[in-house]
């Protein structure tokens, strides 16, 4: 979709000078929310189903209103406003498509919007569960000049400039006394979000993060300080709380990532949570991982059930409505990303890790390419980004429903090709003989008990949310007629 940005000829200065003002703010909110609706709704130009492109406007208009009241009420600081509207809403919102527009050109399709890279498996902590095995003894780590070659050239490339730094944990990167502000002050034209378990944002760290203004931390939670140190370790809620009051109070907006299993998934529907974590304590948006049964000593049975999944679903669906908060399921949410983003699809992403290898997803871990190699011959993240791997998982999302008239789109519900449909990966990654990245998946890939249960977990979830898919998103009733 082309979507015409409605202040794209409003010099930076005037845009940063009008978007300080409480009356003008709300003016341009309103005119926002308008052209949105009528873009994604009225226009529909890529022919999406109506009732899910009303639910990405909704969503897309909850983020601009929950922005508007961090503005508001101070949440945000006058440096980190600066960066934001200079590189996030001028550079990323209202530029990506004229800077993406030679890449459409020459092949046909447009690029990914970013890339997820996890530039250190070192962590302070030990959670169980954690899907990159980290902790403090895990010394794998990306060469400094490497990481800063990697967002150099994907900005090249694709006019992409917006980067999410995952972990281990990114405060703990250095690499010959560089460390991840170093690459925030290098990059100072892109816009990152970092996953993080926050223990390590003191005064200090919130400081310099808003004088550098171009870094929003997403902060780790299990639910409450039972759910969060039964999972993270005894005495780290408190630091969390204390990171989010450093954060807030040098201006530097967050939000919020939870991981959802089966034993927390209550906690974490509850109106108590949303109230604490965004009235509360000020996140600005939130993400839901369902825990994926991938990394240290993996298990299906820490997986929330069919079930809780529909009742997460639902309950998801009324905080949005009701809180209007920014908050979306990387599983669930398949109906605002319009599925899978995995492998390079068109806004989506890829992931490249510690030792440089690319995965088509964080949550997919297995890979042919690795970045030093690649370099090393002299090719670029283009060359992977077309390989018959990557491009046979976009078939797969192209087929699925991405590609698809509104008519013929399957269940965005249930939109993870190895989450909830097992036997496409392990024919994909069998194949074209993928690699695993550690160990876990290794056993992953051996497991034919586990082969078993995640065929039949994604069977069970697609027929449990199916009628509310047809219903909710198609428009077709409870019979699904």
């Amino acid at each position: 979709m082309k979507f015409d940005p409605l202040w794209k000829q409003v010099p930076q200065g005037v845009l940063n000078f009008l978007l300080r003002q409480r009356v003008v703010r709300s003016v341009l909110l309103k005119k926002a929310q308008d052209r949105l609706y009528e873009n994604f709704v009225l226009k529909n130009e890529d022919d999406r189903p109506r009732l899910v492109q009303e639910a990405r406007c909704k969503m897309l208009g909850n983020l601009l209103h929950t922005v508007n009241a961090a503005l508001s009420d101070g949440r945000i600081s006058a440096g980190v406003f600066n960066s934001i509207t200079r590189n996030f809403i001028g550079g990323i919102l209202l530029g990506q498509e004229d800077r993406s527009a030679d890449f459409f050109e020459k092949h046909g399709v447009w690029p990914p919007a970013f890339l997820t890279i996890s530039p250190t498996k070192r962590c302070n902590l030990f959670c169980t569960g954690c899907y990159a095995s980290s902790s403090s003894g895990s010394a794998e780590t990306l060469k400094y000049d490497v990481l800063n070659r990697i967002i150099r050239e994907k900005k090249e490339l694709w006019g992409s400039r917006f980067n999410v730094i995952s972990g281990g944990e990114p405060l703990l990167y250095n690499d010959g006394g560089k460390t991840l502000f170093d690459v925030l002050e290098e990059n100072n034209d892109c816009y990152f979000m970092m996953y993080t378990n926050s223990t390590l944002i003191d005064k200090a760290a919130a400081a310099r993060m808003a004088r550098l203004g171009n870094l929003t931390p997403a902060i780790s939670v299990e639910g409450f300080e039972k759910e969060t140190d039964q999972r993270r370790g005894k005495g780290v809620f408190r630091k969390i709380m204390r990171a989010m009051d450093n954060l807030r109070e040098a201006g530097v907006p967050f939000g919020v990532s939870v991981t959802a299993t089966r034993h927390n998934v209550d906690t974490i529907m509850s109106d108590e949570f949303t109230d604490f974590y965004f009235m509360q304590k000020g996140a600005v948006y939130g993400w839901v991982f369902q825990y994926m049964p991938i990394g240290r000593s993996y298990t299906v049975d820490l997986m929330i059930t069919p079930e809780q999944r529909l009742a997460l679903f639902k309950n998801e669906q009324r905080m949005i409505k009701d809180f209007k908060v920014f908050l979306v399921d990387f599983w669930n949410g398949g109906p605002y990303s319009l599925g899978c983003i995995s492998a390079g699809r068109p806004g989506g992403y890829f992931y490249i890790d510690w030792n440089g290898n690319i995965a088509p997803c964080a949550f997919m871990p297995y890979y042919l390419s690795n970045v030093h190699d690649l370099y090393k011959n002299g090719h670029t993240l283009n060359d992977v980004l077309f390989s018959d791997y990557f491009a046979s998982i976009r078939k797969w999302q192209n087929d699925y429903g991405y590609a698809q008239p509104a008519q013929k789109v399957n269940n965005f519900i249930v939109p993870c090709i190895i989450r909830d449909h097992f036997p496409a990966t392990l024919d994909i990654v069998t194949k074209f003989g993928a690699k695993p990245l550690d160990e876990n998946a290794h056993q992953a890939l051996e497991d034919t008990d586990y082969h078993k249960r995640m065929t039949e977990y994604g069977q069970s979830v697609k027929e449990i949310t199916e009628p509310l898919w047809l219903k909710e998103f198609m428009g077709q009733g409870k019979s699904g007629k």
